[in-house]
């Protein structure tokens, strides 16, 4: 096997637990049709960027990960599986078996299993691609577009908790308790998208957008 195999038998195949992923073996997965929607939602996560270079791998799976899921809750779809991009510094088992746990305890957890992807190699900053697949019941999906005058606009979360996390991390702070402190910084590190919410959304919302990368006004 060349090394990029070995890379994805030993870490990711045991992620690919839906059949259409075929173990990870072949060059593409299928995704079982239905009377749904197809939701699909794209994110990147670049070292230096949307990470820390000495965020703890575990956190940068999850971010990854959770990112894309929230871009599904606020369309009102539940989660269906996804493909990941890995492109790496080198093949580090002490970063790379920690990344591989977290994603495939979040991918369990959300109901959404890896169904295939690529591993690269870079010179430049470490990259996370994730794609996520959705359903949503025919016609229904939530777009931004959707909100008139006058609706009731509702947030979940608090806003700005993150930002208060990344600044922590980069410039620390004299205000909070260690544990106040500690709750940002995971606010920043593990995004928690709200999956849970996906029916309401598409019950009771006009117009809905995730905010995980900032809030935008449109």
């Amino acid at each position: 096997m060349s090394g990029e195999d070995d890379l994805i038998a030993r870490y990711f195949m045991p992620l690919a637990s839906d059949p259409g992923a075929f173990g990870l073996i072949d060059d593409a997965a299928i995704l079982k049709g239905s009377s749904d929607d197809l939701v699909v939602t794209t994110d990147a996560i670049v070292e230096g960027v949307h990470f820390l270079p000495d965020d703890p791998p575990d956190t940068i799976a999850r971010k990854a990960l959770r990112v894309n899921l929230s871009d599904l809750a606020a369309k009102g779809a539940l989660p269906a599986g996804f493909v990941l991009t890995l492109a790496l510094h080198e093949a580090n088992e002490r970063w790379l078996a920690p990344f591989a746990q977290a994603l495939g305890e979040d991918a369990k957890h959300f109901g959404c299993p890896l169904l295939g992807g690529d591993t690269v190699s870079t010179p430049g900053p470490l990259t996370i691609s994730i794609t996520v697949f959705g359903r949503v019941p025919e016609g229904r999906m939530v777009r931004r577009s959707g909100a008139l005058a006058g609706d009731v606009v509702v947030v979940t979360g608090t806003i700005g908790d993150a930002t208060l996390g990344l600044s922590l991390l980069q410039h620390g702070s004299a205000q909070g308790s260690p544990a106040q402190q500690q709750a940002l910084i995971a606010r920043y590190r593990v995004p928690q998208p709200r999956s849970g919410l996906a029916e309401a959304v598409r019950d009771h919302a006009r117009g809905a957008m995730d905010v995980s990368d900032g809030l935008r006004v449109i």
